[in-house]
């Protein structure tokens, strides 16, 4: 996964996401749906190599890969229940981000461990919005993944595809104990 932005100038930070394919990209700070790129924005080329603006313009990206035991970054469709659809992390997730990618008006939701430390996950940010977030009782974090609970238009509807990204609240698969 890449975040990507100019910074010299106003322009939105363009998210790919490996589950979009290499045409396609997002916006972090907008509820718009996957796009096509913008020539120059940001392009994936093959599997380790990324273009970030063509017109000399400062640039930042935040790159994500995948670690096993510490995070996993893919996509899941929703099954609009409230027996909701399970998403298999191989971790207890620590920070959980999802975001519709083919609805206009979907927010990037965020969940976390450490203002929910027990199930129902109830408070949520979103990374597009400045406010100060909302109360839900949208899933439940388990030992291996994330579960949602309801139809929830950020992350549970009935047959929309979603991206996410998570992080493991304790990533210590190859520690060495003692």
């Amino acid at each position: 996964m890449i975040i990507a932005k100019e910074t010299s100038i106003s322009r939105a930070w363009f998210v790919y996401h490996k589950s979009l394919g290499n045409s396609y990209y997002l916006n972090l700070n907008t509820t718009g749906a996957a796009a096509t790129p913008n020539t120059g924005r940001l392009e994936v080329n093959g599997n380790d190599t990324f273009i970030c603006g063509t017109d000399g313009t400062n640039q930042i990206a935040y790159c994500f890969a995948e670690v096993d035991g510490y995070s996993k970054f893919g996509s899941y469709t929703g099954n609009g229940s409230s027996d909701g659809t399970f998403v298999y992390t191989g971790f207890r997730p620590a920070f959980v981000m999802t975001k519709n990618t083919n609805g206009t008006s979907a927010n990037w939701h965020i969940y976390d461990s450490k203002r929910n430390q027990y199930n129902v996950i109830g408070e949520q940010l979103y990374a597009n919005l400045s406010n100060a977030g909302a109360d839900a009782t949208d899933l439940d974090f388990t030992s291996n993944g994330f579960k949602w609970r309801r139809d929830v238009a950020g992350g549970n509807a009935n047959g929309t595809t979603y991206i996410y990204m998570a992080f493991a609240e304790d990533p210590f698969k190859y520690s060495n104990a003692r």
